[in-house]
């Protein structure tokens, strides 16, 4: 290759490989299919206890659901405002992203806030019986993941403001909605085993 060939024709720089293709998609789905697998243990270890349990499950009757439901609400709803935003900027809308992102961020934060309430009004611990351990276990780990995910898509934010993404470079987005989808699911999962379940079985 000779100077001349060497030399920048103006133009676009290759943006790298995106969806399927990106290592970055695949690292996320690795991600995800290790943290399903630990919360279907968590949960399986839930109803394996309840079923050995020889008094009532939950010990202090079935849970209250006047703010786990509101909170189920929340973090759907940034699912949605998220996917939205995803939409925008895969049609070049940066300004649709900003506001999907914002959105989420505070519907993210408002979950982790109402659970916050929920968990101050609890009448036992994680050392009071099996129930409290598995309790704050498995929706203290599920909050962890909410925390990095809003932690996530507040970097998202700063990047859209720095021009980062557009119609041609969104992978990082993309992948980071993928994750912002699988803790809404994996909160329907635990909504459903803590706060539904004990209710059917009754």
């Amino acid at each position: 290759m000779n100077e001349a060939e060497a030399l920048y024709d103006g133009a676009p720089l290759p943006v790298g490989s995106k969806g399927r293709l990106s290592s970055g998609w695949w690292g996320m789905v690795t991600l995800i299919a290790t943290e399903t697998a630990l919360f279907a243990y968590l949960l399986f270890s839930y109803f394996y206890v309840a079923s050995h349990n020889g008094g009532a499950w939950p010990p202090g009757g079935p849970p209250k659901l006047y703010l786990a439901i509101p909170g189920t609400i929340v973090l759907m709803l940034g699912s949605v405002t998220m996917w939205w935003g995803e939409k925008g900027i895969r049609a070049g809308r940066q300004r649709q992203l900003l506001i999907g992102l914002s959105a989420s961020v505070l519907l993210g934060v408002a979950f982790v806030a109402l659970e916050g309430i929920e968990w101050s009004q609890k009448n036992f611990t994680p050392k009071t019986n099996a129930y409290g351990s598995l309790y704050f276990t498995v929706t203290g780990f599920h909050l962890t993941h909410v925390l990095v995910g809003v932690l996530m898509l507040m970097m998202l934010f700063v990047w859209t403001l720095l021009g980062y993404f557009g119609v041609r470079r969104h992978s990082t987005v993309a992948i980071a909605v993928m994750y912002w989808h699988f803790v809404t699911a994996v909160w329907v999962a635990v909504f459903l085993t803590f706060y539904i379940s004990p209710y059917l079985a009754r």
